[in-house]
C-alpha cells in the first residue's frame, strides 16, 4: 500500500519535490469543503493513508520503472535527498522544454508548407461535435419518439369532434404496396443489368483493378449518395413543394435575426429532415434507393473475391484461366488490397455523390406530382411485371431452342437466369430490412442478415458450378442464383451508408463483423472444395 500510495503521488511531478510530497497530504487531511492548510510537513503524509483508497496495489508495483527512473525512491517513508531533488527537477526542466519548442531554426516562410498546417482529417474526436445530422443510433430514438407522441395525438383527438379538413388525394395502404413492389422488382432488374454490364465493361486486358465486383459498388453508391442528399426530384408532396417553403421560411428567418442564428440553422435542418422523410415514403424512392442501388451493388460478390484474393483464385484478364503460385504473405496482401479498395472506394462513391447532388442542385429537374402519381406509379406495375414474366420465358423457351437445335444455348446464362432471381432477393432484403433493421439501432440487423444469408448462398452456389459435373444449363442456373440472387439480396451501398450514419465505435463493430463473418463462411463452404479437390472449370460461359 505504501508503494501504491507514492505510485499515485508521483505519477503527476510538480515544481518541486516538497509540494510534490504535500499535495496528496493536505488532500488526505482536510475534509471536503475545507481549505486545506499549506503548512501541512511532510511527516504527516508519510503516516496518513493513501491518496486512493479504492485501489489496493500489491507490493510488486515497487518494481514498476515507469513509476520513478530511481528504484531507491519507491520508499516513501526515507526523506529525499538533496541530490535526488535535483535530479527531479532537472528532469522535469527538461521535459518542458522539450515540450516547448524544439532546437531547430526554422524559417517563417514554412508555414506556406500546407503539410505542416493544421490538417485534421477528424474536425474532432467528439462526435458530437463533427457530426451535422443524428446518428443512425440517435435518428431511431428520434423517430420512436415521434411515432410514440403522434399516437398520443390520435388518442386524443378521437373523442373530439371531426373539423373539415382540405381534401387531399391519398393513395390507399394496398395501392402504395403494390406500387412499392413493383418499383422493387423494376429497379432489381434494372440494376443487375447495371451490374453486369458494368463488371463486363471494366474487365479488360490491362486493367488496373482485376476484380470485378469494385465497379459497380463504386457507381451503386454514388448514386445512393446522390439521392440520399437530393432535394430536388421529390421536391413536391402531395402537390406542394413543402422542402423549397420550409427553406423559405428557415431563410427568412435568418435574414429577420442573425443569418447565423441556431433558430436559422434548427429550421433547416428541420426542414431537410421533413424532406427526407417525405421521400422515405414514396414509392419510387423506395424503389430507386432500395432495388436500384442495393441491386447494383453486391456485398456477397465482394466477400466472394475476398475469398479468391486470399485462396489465389482471382483472375485477372490478361493471365489466362490459371494463376502464377505465391506464398501465403501476398495472398494476405491481396486480401488487404481488396478489402481496402472496395470499403474506401464505396464510402468515397457515397460521399462524391451527395456532393454532386449539392453541386446540380441548381440544375437538378423535379418530377411533376400528376406525372409521378398518375403515369409512373401505374406504369412501373406493368412493366415490372411484364418484364419479370418475360425474363422467366425466355429462359424456359429461348429461340435458339428450336432453331439450332442441340445448341448450348449459351447467350441465356449471361443475363435472364440472373433477371429471374434478382426481384426474390430484393424483395427479400427489402422485407428482413423492415422487420430485423429497427430491433438495433446501434447494429442493422436486417441488413446483416441478408448480407451473410446471401453470401453463404453465393459459396455454396460457386461450389457446385465448380464442381466436375452437371451440365450447361444447371451451371447457368446456379451462375444466375449468384448475380441475380444473392446479387440482389445482398447490398453495399446500403451497408456503407449505414457505416457512415453509425457512431464511430458501433460502425468498426458492425463492418468489422460483417467483413469477418462473411469472410468466414466462405472459408468454410468455398476452402472445402478449394483445398480439397480444387475447383474445376466451368461448364458454361458467362
Amino acid at each position: 500500500m505504501d508503494g501504491g500510495s507514492h505510485i499515485r503521488s508521483t505519477s503527476h511531478p510538480s515544481e518541486s519535490s516538497v509540494q510534490h510530497d504535500r499535495v496528496p497530504s493536505q488532500a488526505a487531511q482536510s475534509l471536503p469543503g475545507e481549505t486545506p492548510s499549506p503548512h501541512v510537513s511532510t511527516t504527516q503524509h508519510r503516516i496518513s493513508q493513501p491518496s486512493s483508497p479504492d485501489y489496493d496495489a500489491p507490493g510488486s508495483y515497487a518494481n514498476l520503472h515507469d513509476a520513478d527512473e530511481d528504484a531507491a525512491r519507491l520508499d516513501p517513508t526515507r526523506p529525499a535527498s538533496a541530490e535526488e531533488q535535483n535530479r527531479l527537477q532537472a528532469r522535469m526542466k527538461q521535459r518542458r522544454s522539450s515540450r516547448a519548442q524544439s532546437d531547430y531554426d526554422i524559417p517563417d516562410s514554412y508555414v506556406n508548407v500546407p503539410e505542416l498546417g493544421e490538417i485534421a482529417p477528424i474536425p474532432s474526436r467528439d462526435e458530437r461535435r463533427s457530426r451535422t445530422t443524428p446518428s443512425f443510433e440517435e435518428e431511431r430514438a428520434l423517430e420512436r419518439e415521434y411515432s410514440s407522441r403522434q399516437n398520443a395525438q390520435m388518442r386524443a383527438e378521437e373523442g373530439k369532434p371531426e373539423t373539415e379538413k382540405p381534401r387531399t388525394e391519398e393513395v390507399s395502404r394496398l395501392a402504395t404496396e403494390i406500387y412499392t413492389v413493383s418499383y422493387l422488382i423494376l429497379f432489381a432488374i434494372l440494376g443487375t443489368f447495371a451490374r453486369l454490364g458494368l463488371q463486363a465493361l471494366t474487365f479488360y486486358v490491362g486493367a488496373p483493378v482485376s476484380f470485378g465486383s469494385m465497379w459497380p459498388n463504386f457507381a451503386g453508391s454514388l448514386v445512393m449518395g446522390f439521392l440520399a442528399e437530393d432535394r430536388m426530384l421529390f421536391r413536391f408532396k402531395w402537390g406542394t413543394p413543402t422542402y423549397e417553403l420550409q427553406l423559405l421560411g428557415a431563410r427568412e428567418n435568418g435574414d429577420a435575426g442573425d443569418p447565423g442564428s441556431k433558430r436559422a440553422a434548427v429550421d433547416l435542418a428541420a426542414a431537410k429532415k421533413a424532406h427526407m422523410a417525405t421521400k422515405k415514403t414514396i414509392p419510387l424512392y423506395i424503389g430507386l434507393a432500395t432495388g436500384f442501388c442495393g441491386s447494383f451493388t453486391s456485398f456477397s460478390s465482394f466477400i466472394r473475391d475476398l475469398f479468391l484474393a486470399l485462396s489465389n483464385d482471382l483472375i485477372a484478364p490478361d493471365a489466362g484461366p490459371t494463376t502464377t503460385p505465391r506464398n501465403g504473405g501476398y495472398s494476405f496482401m491481396a486480401l488487404l488490397a481488396v478489402t481496402i479498395t472496395t470499403i474506401s472506394l464505396s464510402i468515397s462513391g457515397l460521399l462524391v455523390g451527395a456532393q454532386l447532388a449539392l453541386a446540380l442542385e441548381p440544375i437538378t429537374p423535379s418530377l411533376p406530382f400528376s406525372f409521378t402519381r398518375k403515369f409512373l406509379d401505374r406504369s412501373a406495375v406493368f412493366l415490372a411485371w411484364g418484364s419479370w414474366i418475360g425474363a422467366v420465358l425466355l429462359s424456359a423457351l429461348p429461340p435458339d431452342r428450336f432453331s439450332h437445335p442441340g445448341a448450348a444455348e449459351t447467350w441465356r446464362g449471361r443475363a435472364t437466369f440472373a433477371v429471374v432471381f434478382a426481384p426474390l432477393g430484393c424483395l427479400g432484403r427489402f422485407y428482413a430490412s423492415l422487420y430485423l433493421n429497427g430491433r438495433s439501432a446501434a447494429f442493422p440487423l436486417g441488413t446483416f442478415a441478408v448480407n451473410m444469408l446471401g453470401t453463404a448462398v453465393l459459396g455454396m452456389a460457386w461450389d457446385l458450378a465448380h464442381a466436375p459435373f452437371g451440365g450447361v444449363v444447371g451451371c447457368q442456373v446456379l451462375q444466375g442464383v449468384e448475380d441475380g440472387f444473392c446479387g440482389c439480396l445482398t447490398t453495399v451501398s446500403t451497408w456503407v451508408a449505414e457505416l457512415t450514419a453509425l457512431r464511430r465505435r458501433h460502425a468498426y463493430v458492425y463492418g468489422g463483423t460483417s467483413v469477418a463473418v462473411g469472410l468466414g463462411c466462405l472459408v468454410v463452404i468455398m476452402g472445402s472444395l478449394r483445398w480439397t479437390d480444387g475447383f474445376s472449370s466451368l461448364a458454361c460461359l458467362h
